[in-house]
């Protein structure tokens, strides 16, 4: 392998997903708040915060699914994890579990961590990170067995969104921190 080639595609891949999520987040904020109302009490942004997580959850049952449906057919792997390490089929869908898993934690946490500091325009983040995770979360997948470079488009647009929202959350923090 050409590991310089490698991480060529994975940054070329990371910097096309910097450019399309900024472009969703930007056009939701700018745009979803004319279209739906955004929740102004923390109760309603908290809720609001949970609602958009529903993509994160939806793509951790399909990644369960994926991994329970792969023992079942296999007679190589029907015996569980316990039972020895997974066949090469099995295995990359163990490893987009535990991927889809470790994603989707750290997103849902961000948009709550942004719904609880948000209000107004910026709560429009969180319905775009929860596409753009899963439009990563497939993208990924498919792209899996090409490489790391093949797969990182994927896996930068299931990261930046929740990168945004930890980012504004932060900057919105400050901001009243320091009262500015």
């Amino acid at each position: 392998m050409d590991i310089a080639a490698e991480q060529r595609l994975v940054r070329r891949g990371a910097a096309t997903a910097f450019l399309l999520t900024s472009a969703v987040c930007a056009a939701s904020v700018v745009f979803l708040p004319q279209l739906i109302p955004m929740p102004g009490g923390l109760a309603e942004r908290l809720a609001f915060g949970v609602q958009a997580g529903v993509p994160h959850l939806l793509c951790l049952v399909v990644a369960i699914r994926l991994v329970s449906k792969g023992r079942y057919e296999s007679a190589a792997d029907i015996g569980g994890a316990a039972a020895g390490p997974p066949s090469p089929v099995l295995a990359v869908k163990a490893a987009f579990l535990q991927n889809t898993i470790e994603q989707a934690f750290v997103g849902v946490w961000c948009q709550l961590v942004l719904a609880s500091v948000a209000d107004g325009a910026v709560l429009a983040l969180l319905p775009a990170s929860g596409l753009l995770f899963a439009v990563g979360r497939v993208l990924f997948y498919r792209r899996y067995a090409g490489g790391a470079g093949a797969r990182a488009l994927g896996m930068a647009m299931t990261v930046l969104p929740s990168l945004a929202c930890l980012g504004a959350a932060g900057v919105l923090a400050t901001v009243r921190l320091f009262g500015w």
